[in-house]
């Protein structure tokens, strides 16, 4: 330790260090080498940089602290409870363990101080993108002369890990794009992974790539030297017009006569011999668990208890100050906060009159989109490089840029894990985002949707080119798995429309959602427009699944489709009746809404006493066999596609009226057998 560190400054650190051995030592599992490391440079943003309220961590004007190297999660635990939030030593004491606030990897929600859920790699470093995003479009959107309201900046620490990860990279390098000097990353470079040293597979010059990337780097060459990391950090924050990646050279598992420097130290606790030894290298008792002297809690505790009270009574003044002047925007922001919308938006959704040439529904979502965003101010987004294609740009089509933060869309380029996380950064924030690409793509913006999920955030993706149908671009582009697989992502809602009216019906439920994100899953072809006078009304889709159109008595057959498969249920609803079969047809866009409903209206859909049930996808078959039970039949495709017109490819694999004619005769001659 370098001889300007004071005894003070030496105590807090090690605190953090003992804390987080003692954690993972009592759980049996975890990260202690990390917390170890890193805890000189987490104790100086905690204590001397970052501005935060611990008895309001929703304060909306703090700094944000992201812990991207998410195996870390003790580091954080013990400064958010050292740090006076509400974090017990008990809390602590639970590290790992069923229904704890100190969860094995930080979690957003239970644990107060935790700003976004990370764990997989990268994946913090990114949401932080979306989040310095977020704050220069608030500052542009609501400051007025005379009031500032949001001049926070946002902080990241992140591993050798997360800076190998692709998403890590993209959004690096879009960060550099927009000039986010709000954006700071701390990069704990140890040198070490779980394989072993970083030499393996890790030898680039990372300042060199941030800086090719437009970002300031500054380097200190040992975490232990506060003064050193204080001026790097000091110096980030003054740098215009860039984000700033400091390079901070640690040793992993700190302190540990045998595991230090050593992939031993990462994932596993330190063993009961180790810890004494390594306590006594602190100069801590060896015997002591859990314990924080007195002068760590004087130190950190209450001064940042102190400090954060007086930060925000000074905001508060400033808000009212701005309330009083600008009421309108004021009541924006409320709105926000509460995830509440402005009253009487919907009723800007267009209405789509019936028309058998009809339109894509990539087209009427995105005539949609565009007028509720006239109503929504805060709804913005974009596209990973398709917004043409998808239909998503808004307003004036200004982009989101250094020149103009004010701009409501978004362009990702070619980045859509990126995207993903940057959502997720803007829906923390408290703003309406939205993300579109091709829906075979989402594949490559999984693992952020998956969070989206895990945090209850109202991200809407918008996936368009739905299915065969997309035709020439061939197997590559046309999704097949993708719908199912994004089904199976709990909380999250997977709507496929049928036409231009059930579209509009499907944005209208997923801004109405707040506690969860809404996947729109759009086609690319043309899709006649209904007549819901006649039928059933479109909004049945806010049940998840409705009877769109029924028969005059009892029906004795089934025909359930979503999307463009709808209209093939439809076509083969007119072939069956004219041979004198009583069909109902059963618009399901959404299984998860449809499953949430209650028991007695899904019978009312799907009665049980009618067993002769075809469902229809132009997709993989997997989660349809619920729907038409035991004696029922799935139409769908099995294989990759093809390359050939959308009508070709669908007629190649069976999507057709007539499949689903045949499918009905053979079930009802299998009946009668």
């Amino acid at each position: 330790m370098p001889n300007d560190v004071d005894d003070l400054d030496l105590l807090c650190i090690n605190t953090i260090r003992t804390l987080s051995i003692d954690a993972v030592q009592r759980a049996s599992s975890g990260h202690p080498g990390a917390p170890m490391g890193m805890a000189p440079a987490a104790y100086l943003l905690f204590h001397r940089f970052l501005r935060y309220n611990p008895a309001d961590p929703a304060w909306p004007n703090r700094d944000r602290f992201v812990l991207s190297m998410g195996h870390a999660s003790m580091l954080l635990y013990s400064l958010l409870h050292l740090s006076g939030f509400d974090v017990s030593l008990d809390d602590l004491k639970a590290f790992r363990q069923l229904h704890g606030k100190c969860a094995g990897h930080p979690e957003f929600g239970p644990t107060p101080g935790v700003e976004t859920t990370t764990g997989p790699l990268g994946q913090g470093a990114a949401t932080s993108v979306g989040m310095a995003i977020a704050a220069r479009w608030l500052a542009r959107h609501f400051h007025r002369p005379g009031h500032t309201l949001f001049d926070y900046r946002v902080f990241a620490l992140c591993s050798d890990g997360d800076l190998m990860e692709g998403v890590a990279s993209e959004a690096a390098s879009l960060a550099g794009h927009l000039s986010l000097d709000n954006l700071i990353w701390l990069y704990d470079d140890n040198r070490i992974t779980i394989d072993g040293a970083t030499s393996l597979t890790f030898t680039e010059d990372v300042g060199r790539r941030f800086e090719a990337y437009g970002w300031h780097v500054a380097r200190v060459e040992d975490v232990n030297d506060l003064a050193a990391l204080s001026r790097a950090v000091r110096s980030a924050q003054q740098v215009p017009d860039r984000p700033s990646l400091v390079i901070v050279r640690s040793h992993i598992g700190y302190g540990s006569p045998n595991k230090q420097d050593s992939a031993a130290a990462h994932g596993a606790p330190l063993g009961e011999d180790e810890v004494l030894a390594t306590k006594q290298a602190y100069g801590w008792d060896p015997n002591a668990q859990f314990h924080v002297p007195a002068e760590a809690y004087a130190h950190l505790r209450d001064p940042a208890r102190r400090r954060g009270a007086e930060l925000q009574a000074a905001w508060d003044q400033r808000f009212q100050a701005f309330a009083r002047d600008y009421p309108d925007l004021a009541g924006q922001w409320r709105a926000m906060q509460e995830r509440q919308l402005p009253g009487g938006w919907a009723d800007a959704l267009p209405g789509f009159p019936a028309d058998a040439r009809g339109m894509a529904t990539r087209k009427s979502a995105g005539k949609c989109l565009a007028a509720v965003a006239e109503q929504v101010p805060w709804l913005l987004g974009g596209s990973a490089d398709l917004a043409g294609s998808n239909n998503t740009l808004v307003g004036d089509r200004s982009a989101f840029s250094a020149e103009r933060p004010e701009g409501r869309n978004l362009y990702f380029g070619v980045r859509e894990h990126a995207m993903g996380a940057i959502a997720n950064g803007l829906s923390l924030s408290h703003l309406r985002p939205y993300a579109a690409t091709f829906l075979v793509f989402s594949d490559y913006m999984r693992p952020a949707i998956r969070l989206a999920a895990l945090m209850h955030q109202p991200v809407v993706y918008v996936f368009t080119h739905d299915s065969l149908g997309v035709g020439e671009d061939g197997p590559t582009h046309q999704p097949i798995e993708q719908v199912a697989a994004l089904r199976a992502i709990p909380h999250l809602d997977v709507v496929r429309p049928a036409d231009a009216a059930e579209a509009a019906v499907a944005w209208r439920h997923a801004l109405e959602t707040t506690d969860h994100p809404v996947a729109l899953v759009l086609t690319r072809q043309s899709v006649p427009t209904l007549d819901h006078d006649t039928l059933a009304p479109a909004d049945g889709l806010l049940r998840g699944a409705y009877v769109l159109a029924d028969s005059d008595g009892p029906p004795e057959v089934i025909l359930i489709g979503t999307g463009s498969e709808v209209h093939l249920c439809l076509a083969a609803r007119e072939t069956l009746a004219a041979q004198g079969v009583r069909v109902r047809v059963v618009s399901l866009p959404c299984q998860e809404l449809f499953d949430r409903q209650d028991e007695a209206y899904r019978a009312r859909v799907l009665p049980p006493e009618v067993t002769a049930r075809v469902a229809i996808e132009a997709g993989v078959s997997m989660g349809w066999h619920r729907y038409v039970g035991p004696h029922g039949t799935v139409i769908a495709c099995e294989d990759f596609g093809t390359s050939a017109p959308g009508s070709q490819a669908l007629l190649e694999y069976g999507i057709t009226a007539e499949a689903v004619v045949d499918a009905v005769r053979r079930l009802r001659a299998h009946a009668n057998a």
